[in-house]
């Protein structure tokens, strides 16, 4: 069941060739979503690709779906056929050579985004989500989401599945998602009656559409939020922009029209991700170190092969003894360390070097406390006992970059052992910083002060961002390079 003591708020702001969703419980950040124009996520986009290399060894195989990088396509993760007609895998072969050749053509979905020097994972095993469900054209059966606690509830909705699967229209399986408890026969007869023609435009156009091309296209961030971030203690979800505000509000109409009443415009003056201080806890969670309450303190160090987390006591002395001191600090930086994971959307292998505990009871309160925690996050993971080097591994699953990898990039200043933002980043921070100015002030002119490549990126690839915030505020915009600014330093001077 839901717990009725968590209220969840999300904010949809969305600035010149980039959209951004704050997830926020009881006015708490937790989770942030960011997707530019010129680089949308791939997750869950079906190609047509065409087989580029087969490497046994590895029993993988590399395909080209038009990507400047080839995506990585392993053997456990071909379970359809191919779209020239070879054998899927039906579980009797794991040989890659068995399932696909070179040359070969393959309808593939990505399941990762490309990660640094990585290029995008795939499987053949195609799902179509919807509000509801998610439908398995290749799979059988119907799974319910483990989120739904009620064996009642669980049985009631199977039911009602298996009968609809059972029609003769289809062969594939469902999963039923967390947001269908509670959901009517109707309601979830509409979701599986899209998702089947969907399925079927799908298999069109992979029939008549060119190799090593985009075949279906998931739904952009602001709609993506209303199908897969919905839930029963969701209260409000407030926009800033009124276009897309009407677009969601015509897609809730249309099929999630229990949630059309929680859309409503942000029309005030104060920027939307200043409410709460989302903005801040952002800017915050791109920092090495997180402070505590106490006086403590929590070190994040990302590295390709994992992320290494840091508990210290800094400056807490604690009231009574060192233990109970340590046992304190260990408590509250497990409840911080879940919440960054979620904010950062740290993935992978995760270290986590707690202050050493001598009693047992003690470290089994601070993993309940963790367990706890992280109960909410959306992304699935599996946290081991407590090492003998009195460490705690876990792995939280990583579909898409960090936070930190979407908004910096490596210092040029310290050899790459530290990160800076991109020149793109601070030129958003501009047009935000310049529509903040423009909503309180009155001026003539904009004069902006900046680093030579955010100079030359405004004057290039953001040329129609900087023409659209021209626009809006009315006035003319003059842009003047700084030698000794950073890459993000910026000023914006109102003339």
């Amino acid at each position: 069941m839901a717990d009725e003591s968590v209220k969840e708020e999300i904010l949809v702001n969305v600035s010149p060739r980039e959209v951004r969703a704050a997830l926020l419980e009881n006015g708490i950040l937790q989770e942030v979503y960011v997707e530019r124009a010129a680089r949308r996520g791939l997750i869950s986009n079906i190609y047509k690709g065409k087989v580029s290399r087969v490497l046994p060894g590895m029993q993988a195989a590399f395909v080209d779906i038009g990507l400047a990088r080839t995506a990585f396509l392993h053997a456990s993760d071909i379970t359809t056929p191919s779209v020239n007609g070879g054998n899927g895998n039906d579980g009797t072969t794991s040989d890659i050579r068995d399932l696909v050749r070179e040359g070969g053509e393959v309808l593939v979905q990505v399941v990762k985004d490309p990660i640094g020097s990585k290029g995008a994972r795939l499987t053949t095993f195609i799902t179509l989500p919807s509000r509801f469900l998610v439908l398995l054209p290749t799979g059988a059966g119907v799974g319910v989401s483990a989120r739904i606690e009620e064996d009642e509830e669980r049985e009631r909705l199977r039911g009602i599945l298996e009968l609809m699967l059972d029609d003769g229209e289809h062969t594939g399986g469902v999963i039923v998602r967390t947001a269908a408890e509670g959901a009517s026969r109707d309601a979830l007869l509409a979701d599986l009656k899209f998702l089947r023609k969907l399925w079927s435009v799908v298999q069109l156009e992979c029939r008549k559409g060119e190799v090593k091309t985009l075949i279906h296209e998931d739904l952009p961030l602001p709609i993506r939020i209303l199908r897969d971030l919905v839930t029963t203690e969701v209260e409000k979800i407030l926009v800033d922009s009124e276009t897309d505000f009407h677009k969601m509000k015509s897609f809730a109409a249309s099929f999630l029209p229990e949630i059309e009443p929680m859309l409503e415009l942000y029309t005030r003056r104060r920027p939307i991700f200043d409410l709460h201080s989302t903005e801040d806890e952002i800017k915050k969670a791109l920092d090495r170190s997180i402070p505590l309450k106490s006086g403590g303190y929590v070190i994040f160090d990302q590295t390709e092969a994992m992320t290494t987390i840091d508990v210290n006591t800094g400056g807490y002395v604690g009231h009574r003894n060192l233990e109970e001191t340590i046992y304190r600090t260990n408590l509250e930086a497990a409840v911080a360390i879940a919440r960054q994971l979620r904010v950062r959307n740290l993935g992978g292998i995760i270290i986590i070097d707690f202050i050493d505990m001598e009693e047992e009871d003690h470290r089994l309160r601070v993993m309940a406390v963790l367990e706890q925690s992280l109960a909410r996050d959306h992304a699935r993971h599996q946290i081991t006992p407590v090492s003998p080097l009195g460490l705690v591994e876990m792995t939280r699953k990583r579909t898409r970059e960090s936070l930190q990898h979407v908004l910096c990039e490596d210092c040029a200043n310290c050899d790459g052992r530290g990160f800076v933002m991109t020149a793109e980043t601070v030129c958003f921070e501009i047009f935000r910083e310049i529509i903040r100015q423009h909503r309180q002030f009155t001026f003539d002119e904009i004069l902006i002060l900046a680093h030579q490549n955010v100079i030359d990126l405004l004057l290039d690839e953001e040329s129609n961002g900087l023409a659209e915030i021209e626009q809006t505020t009315g006035k003319a915009i003059r842009l003047q390079p700084e030698s000794l600014y950073l890459q993000d330093q910026f000023d914006v001077v109102l003339i």
